[in-house]
């Protein structure tokens, strides 16, 4: 049963953000403040509210110890506060004067991230209020921001629905384009999913399908025009991932050639997820072809600066394959795209080292 504790009514204007410490409450308003609330019976501490800003304050965050305070603001900084006595210990300017949206303290206190909305993020030294490292997303304003329980990479959430990971240099890991809207709060989980529940849900969402699940799947990949044919031949979730072309032919009467190639394609993409989660292997590390982790990956054409999307090079079709399986590939399939069929605009096959990157580091931080 859900009962109310305490209400606060203090601020003169919107709460933007709240957040808590082993004994304290924070709250920031539009109204320019920050108030400090205890936990034992929720008065207003004496050296509350905290004054600074000049306009909103949109969000406030503890350290993890909880004796300092970070606010951002309007006004383009970030401030930081003794939680104690509510003395200000520092005023950190973010570089592009834009207003900073979020702020977050890495677990072990060294750094704070703060996010702008010109898409600047910034790593500050949390015990020399120095800038460390700054980077930026290609569109939005910074929202969130979230760091990993170990503290070695974190993520950024924009106004143009995108998730971003960066590793504690700065590096951007992965993007990807996470909703339709902005994303307004991101966070992790305080432990990870074991590998062995991973793979057992893994089959549950897979060769464990049933018919109606397969229909349902079939309706997601706007495939619905063939949920009666496979109903009518008792198509589960083991039959599903055994299709090949021969059979969707012959057996299921799929007449369209566009059609089955399309069928096939969606398969594909689930055996590649099916493989790759249950090996551990993220999902773009593996070739599309071969289904093995790529050691050599090229795009399939020359790059072009709109196939560039936040450190990973795609290929005209979308895909990066392993060198050698496309080489083959294009040598006996002429020079059409493994995962759409369609004709590629060039058979130049050029390195995608960012994404030979990111895999030797993946496999430095796996493989040891």
């Amino acid at each position: 049963m859900v009962k109310l504790i305490h209400t606060l009514a203090d601020h003169g204007d919107d709460v933007n953000c709240c957040a808590f410490s082993f004994s304290l409450l924070a709250t920031c308003s539009l109204d320019k403040t920050i108030r400090l609330y205890s936990l034992r019976d929720f008065t207003e501490l004496p050296h509350s509210p905290l004054k600074f800003h000049t306009y909103a304050v949109h969000c406030c965050c503890f350290s993890p110890s909880g004796h300092i305070l970070a606010s951002c603001s309007t006004d383009g900084t970030t401030v930081l506060w003794n939680t104690e006595n509510g003395q200000m210990l520092a005023v950190m300017e973010q570089p592009s004067g834009s207003p900073v949206r979020v702020c977050q303290f890495s677990p072990d206190s060294t750094c704070l991230a703060s996010g702008a909305a010109d898409g600047t993020v910034v790593l500050w030294n949390a015990q020399s209020y120095k800038l460390y490292r700054c980077g930026s997303v290609k569109d939005g304003s910074l929202a969130a921001c979230a760091f990993s329980p170990n503290g070695s990479f974190f993520v950024t959430g924009s106004s143009c629905g995108d998730l971003t990971v960066w590793d504690d240099k700065m590096r951007c890991l992965h993007s990807e384009k996470a909703h339709d809207l902005g994303i307004t709060c991101c966070d992790f989980s305080s432990q990870p999913v074991s590998a062995r529940r991973t793979e057992h849900q893994l089959k549950q969402f897979t060769e464990d399908w049933s018919e109606e699940d397969v229909s349902t799947w079939l309706c997601a990949q706007d495939l619905k025009d063939l949920v009666g044919i496979f109903k009518m031949n008792n198509i589960d979730g083991k039959e599903l991932l055994n299709l090949t072309k021969e059979s969707l032919a012959d057996d299921l009467k799929i007449e369209s050639l566009g059609l089955r190639s399309k069928v096939l394609r969606k398969i594909e993409e689930l055996r590649t997820k099916v493989k790759s989660l249950s090996s551990g292997i993220p999902d773009e590390f593996i070739c599309p072809i071969t289904r093995e982790l790529m050691k050599d990956p090229v795009i399939a054409s020359e790059p072009s600066p709109c196939w560039v999307i936040l450190g990973y090079t795609l290929t005209s079709d979308g895909y990066s394959y392993e060198k050698e399986a496309m080489e083959n590939w294009i040598s006996k399939k002429k020079r059409t795209s493994p995962m759409t069929n369609l004709v590629l605009p060039s058979a130049v096959l050029t390195p995608n080292r960012t994404l030979k990157m990111a895999i030797n580091r993946w496999l430095e931080t796996h493989q040891k």
